[in-house]
């Protein structure tokens, strides 16, 4: 049984977060530059044996697209003739970085550090999405 990887798509960066090998836990895995995401993908899909990608879908509060559904339509059009293998999930991505703001000041993560550490959020709301998805299957 292969991993199950999740992307919180943004501009410029990108949140990835990973199961455990018997698909059971998500972890925040890693923030990349946008530009790099198909790279690490191909670097991480030799290394470990990955069967799904959940794709982070953003709409808006009314459920209709936002500004970034349609870049994530597109990554998903671009991963499945890139990775035809892999089977891709959209998952409602509404509230993930409220809900990891709010995962990391319960961790005790200070102001300043969730400042300058921005790649942090990215990478947790990555696996919230990853968690939703685990809790749909």
């Amino acid at each position: 049984m292969g991993r199950i990887l999740a992307i919180d798509l943004g501009t410029k960066r990108t949140g990835i977060a990973v199961t455990d090998t018997l698909q059971l836990v998500a972890n925040p895995l890693e923030t990349v530059d946008t530009s790099k995401l198909i790279d690490f993908l191909k670097e991480y899909f030799q290394k470990e044996d990955v069967d799904t990608i959940v794709l982070g879908h953003p709409k808006n509060l009314d459920g209709k697209p936002n500004e970034m559904t349609p870049r994530v339509i597109s990554l998903k059009d671009r991963l499945s003739k890139i990775f035809p293998e892999k089977k891709l999930v959209l998952i409602d991505e509404r509230f993930t970085s409220k809900m990891a703001m709010q995962s990391m000041i319960e961790m005790g993560s200070k102001k300043k550090d969730r400042k300058e550490k921005a790649g942090n959020l990215d990478k947790v709301s990555a696996a919230i999405i990853l968690q939703s998805y685990l809790e749909q299957l």
